[in-house]
């Protein structure tokens, strides 16, 4: 009987060429869901104009796109993303059982605390915002699922970034710019440093209007059967609300939370875990 074929990702003589390798019209068709996914709504205009490309260009794309539900132009001509790029994203969180086992204890964390609870991962050195359990309060937190942010300005991020072994940090902070985004952020390298070896010894993470003035979060990492940090779970809300006594029982609310996560994803000593 003859061998069966070797399994192939890539051509093997592809594997250390990729900028050689991309096909440019298919690199535009990604820019321009990118662009769509960030911006929101925009017209054909507007989209050549922020992509430096020719009208006609980028309405190959569009259409192209279109016929395939990945984008669709509403009423006024603006270019959205479609419900077959939901499909497509979807596909992602169901990888991996973390969403579904997450969403009843994210729950009982929002009943709990009365605030938005949150899920998110680490994806190119970013905090990807996977799952949300808003709160029922009018003025509230939101991060739809998709949405992305800087990691030291992030309850989740920063509770992540504690988790990060020397050498990772250390490469986190030569490739990032710590953007300033209020009076709050920590934008320095060693103050950073120093909040995330707090963080290690209490167990959590506090954003203390540090992304956005008037909004606060409380974050714990979500650990696997390795006992690795595979995602952080937060509670976000106004600085109204989350003060005083509050803060108190919202940290012991998602260290608890955050325990029983990683339980259910067969944390070892997830007991222990604080």
């Amino acid at each position: 009987m003859p061998p069966a074929p070797r399994p192939r990702g890539r051509p093997r003589n592809q594997a250390t060429n990729a900028a050689k390798s991309t096909i440019q019209s298919l690199d535009r068709a990604l820019d321009v869901l990118e662009i769509l996914s960030e911006q929101g709504g925009m017209t054909l205009s507007q989209l050549a104009s922020n992509m430096r490309q020719s009208p006609s260009t980028v309405y190959r794309v569009l259409t192209t796109l279109e016929n395939r539900q990945i984008v669709e132009a509403d009423r006024d001509q603006s270019w959205h993303i479609g419900p077959a790029a939901f499909r497509l994203g979807s596909s992602f969180l169901r990888r991996t059982g973390l969403i579904e086992r997450s969403r009843p204890f994210m729950r009982a964390l929002m009943e709990r605390t009365g605030e938005t609870a949150n899920l998110g991962v680490e994806r190119g050195g970013q905090v990807l915002f996977v799952s949300q359990i808003e709160t029922h309060e009018t003025i509230r937190a939101f991060f739809a699922p998709g949405t992305q942010s800087q990691m030291h300005a992030s309850g989740i991020g920063k509770a992540l970034l504690a988790e990060f072994s020397e050498r990772r940090l250390a490469k986190y902070l030569r490739q990032t710019s710590l953007t300033r985004f209020t009076d709050r952020t920590l934008s320095n390298p060693d103050d950073l440093r120093e909040e995330l070896s707090k963080i290690r010894r209490l167990g959590y993470a506090y954003d203390n209007e540090e992304r956005t003035p008037g909004m606060r979060c409380i974050a714990a990492p979500v650990l696997d059967q390795y006992g690795e940090a595979v995602a952080g779970i937060s509670v976000s809300g106004p600085t109204t609300r989350m003060s005083g006594e509050t803060i108190q029982t919202t940290i012991e609310a998602v260290i608890s939370i955050a325990r029983e996560v990683s339980q259910s994803l067969g944390a070892p000593n997830a007991d222990a875990q604080s």
